[in-house]
């Protein structure tokens, strides 16, 4: 039943849908976090700049932001990322768009964190004497981390789906192996559960994992 799989690399696939999380994930939770403390400083304009770019990066269609990378940065403006070959820049051109669209959540999760710290406890920071920088990143960030580690899951698994989009510009991660399996066997349900049963083995782990990571790092109040 499953002999047609020795012609496709199926491991290869989901291993690129891994490096795809991994990369975007870092990148989104750095962004991320900078967009979430410009929207929370006190610079009208970096709290403008943060809160504009939340709500239309949002609203655009990931697949467009992707398309964009390829087309707008690459074909049309050919930037490259420092890679040579054609596969490389598309899959770095595929993180760099999942990183746009993927850090506006991470911004919203953690500053849902950052809601949940008490106001005195910055007052208190403010009160000996420390910049707004130290506060939020001594007292508040290390508190909000905390308590949106389940926001933050939630993140983490839609971007593991979400990275089936990156085969609108050839890179080669499941959903495009499928795409090929699809076109040239005639297994179309059984092609369907072993990708899914892939993804099920990406983001059900990471659920538990992290839910109960949450629990553990919870803040008492």
């Amino acid at each position: 039943m499953f002999d047609f799989l020795d012609g496709y690399d199926v491991l290869g696939a989901f291993w690129t849908t891994v490096q795809l999380t991994l990369l975007s994930a870092v990148g989104s939770l750095v962004w991320g976090t900078l967009l979430a403390a410009m929207r929370v400083g006190p610079v009208p304009l970096m709290r403008g700049f943060g809160t504009a770019y939340v709500n239309i990066v949002r609203n655009i269609p990931l697949t467009v932001i992707i398309l964009f990378s390829s087309l707008g940065l690459y074909q049309t403006l050919n930037i490259t990322l420092a890679a040579k070959d054609t596969d490389a820049i598309n899959f770095r051109l595929a993180v760099l768009g999942l990183i746009v669209y993927t850090s506006a959540f991470v911004c919203e999760a953690i500053r849902s964190g950052i809601n949940t710290v008490p106001v005195g406890q910055a007052e208190a920071a403010r009160a000996i004497g420390l910049s707004f920088s130290q506060v939020l990143f001594l007292v508040v960030l290390p508190q909000a981390f905390r308590a949106a580690v389940g926001p933050l899951t939630n993140v983490l698994i839609a971007l593991t789906k979400n990275t089936t989009v990156a085969a609108a510009i050839g890179v080669a991660e499941a959903a495009l192996l499928m795409k090929d399996m699809v076109e040239k066997e005639a297994q179309l349900l059984l092609i369907s559960a072993i990708i899914a049963f892939g993804f099920c083995c990406l983001t059900l782990p990471t659920g538990l994992i992290l839910g109960w990571v949450g629990k553990k790092v919870a803040v008492k109040r």
